[in-house]
């Protein structure tokens, strides 16, 4: 009877380790997968973008290039560069969702120095919908299977006799040339 103990035992570490390793896995697989994206902000180096004091040049040697440039000067003042950085969770099969953006607005005077550094998150954002409009069409909708019934019996026997009655383009006299 002794010696079965340590086989009992043994079965029972195998089992709790098995169990371990399975419910760790199945954890680990429901924890979503996080992805930065766009500009990574280094705090340091934000630091060093002094309003009034850093040019436009400085500005691109600190940081880097913008992610993106305003196309249209600020009124009176100069242009603007944005660094833009965003954080997405992916679940599981869901698609990826957008936690975290941060837009760091770096604005100039015409003389190309800095004047303002704004810091904008999700919260700030609008969402734009470009396409919202769209174009009614005519007539009934009909699914597939409503297309191939409502054919059924919709053919002329006479009109189908017709096109075998005459020639055929391209033969010399009838269609059984």
């Amino acid at each position: 009877m002794t010696s079965q103990r340590p086989r009992r035992r043994a079965g029972l570490l195998v089992a709790v380790a098995c169990l371990t390793v399975v419910s760790s896995t199945a954890l680990m697989s429901c924890s979503p997968i996080i992805e930065q994206r766009g500009y990574i902000v280094d705090e340091k180096n934000l630091k060093r973008v002094k309003p009034h004091q850093t040019t436009k040049e400085q500005v691109k040697d600190i940081m880097g290039s913008p992610s993106t440039t305003s196309t249209i000067p600020n009124g009176p003042e100069g242009e603007a560069f944005y660094y833009i950085s965003s954080k997405f969770e992916t679940d599981a099969f869901y698609p990826p969702e957008e936690v975290d953006r941060t837009v760091i607005a770096v604005y100039f005077t015409k003389e190309d120095v800095v004047d303002q550094v704004a810091y904008y998150g999700l919260q700030d954002g609008q969402i734009v919908d470009l396409q919202t409009r769209t174009t009614p069409t005519r007539g009934k909708e009909l699914t597939v299977l409503g297309q191939i019934f409502s054919n059924l019996g919709r053919f002329n026997k006479a009109k189908d006799d017709k096109k075998d009655s005459g020639p055929t383009p391209g033969r010399q006299g009838g269609s059984g040339g």
